[in-house]
């Protein structure tokens, strides 16, 4: 996978990392367990990262900065820049529900890709690939350090406003690719929408909606 910079001498571990467990087969075994390594190794290159890169800071700043690097919508990001979804192995149902765009699904791969590149080269040429993919994202991490709906709670509190509401607007889909569409409401009446495939994803959605929404008003 030539997008990824690095060649596999070993290629059946990449062909591993991108086999969804929807089309895996005891002959053709999913990329679960590299997905749990790579969030391991995803993990101490960002937490060596930050150590190094700020020499004063405590670990109260480090670790929502840790947070904002390595959570699966970080990992997502990162395989949407590489175009990974295009090339996961997937079962037919998952093709069906746009399983080449779901957010956990490309965030998984993403860490069970790193997994193979470890086991493939080593540690030194997994973190290189890390920091290289990650770029920018860690210098700039402190502006993303505090998820959305810490962020608007926090918004609301300096206000003397009650926390956010999170409603349930619908739900869609078959039970195994749900569809949320969650609404982030304050008392003071202002609201947004978001939809994504998991209620968690669809709540922060909302809530950096409202927060956009506020920051312009």
């Amino acid at each position: 996978m030539t997008r990824l910079g690095h060649e596999f001498s070993r290629p059946e571990l990449l062909l591993r990392a991108l086999t969804h467990s929807s089309i895996a087969t005891p002959n053709r075994p999913d990329n679960q367990r590299l997905e749990f390594l790579g969030d391991r190794v995803l993990g101490l290159t960002m937490a060596e990262a930050l150590f190094a890169a700020d020499k004063s800071a405590s670990e109260g700043q480090l670790a929502p900065r840790f947070n904002a690097l390595v959570r699966k919508e970080s990992c997502a990001d990162v395989a949407r820049q590489i175009d990974l979804g295009s090339v996961l192995k997937l079962g037919r149902s998952e093709m069906l529900t746009g399983g080449r765009r779901k957010e956990a699904l490309l965030g998984d791969a993403m860490e069970a890709v790193i997994a193979a590149v470890y086991l493939d080269a080593g540690f030194e040429v997994a973190r290189d690939l890390i920091l290289r993919l990650w770029g920018d994202r860690i210098d700039h991490v402190e502006e993303d350090a505090r998820d959305a709906k810490t962020a608007l709670q926090e918004w609301a509190q300096a206000r003397g406003i009650r926390p956010p509401k999170y409603v349930i607007i619908s739900r869609e889909g078959p039970d195994h690719a749900p569809i949320f569409t969650i609404e982030a409401q304050l008392d003071t009446g202002e609201k947004a929408r978001a939809t994504a495939g998991a209620k968690r994803q669809a709540e922060q959605a909302a809530a950096k909606a409202l927060l956009d929404r506020l920051s312009v008003d």
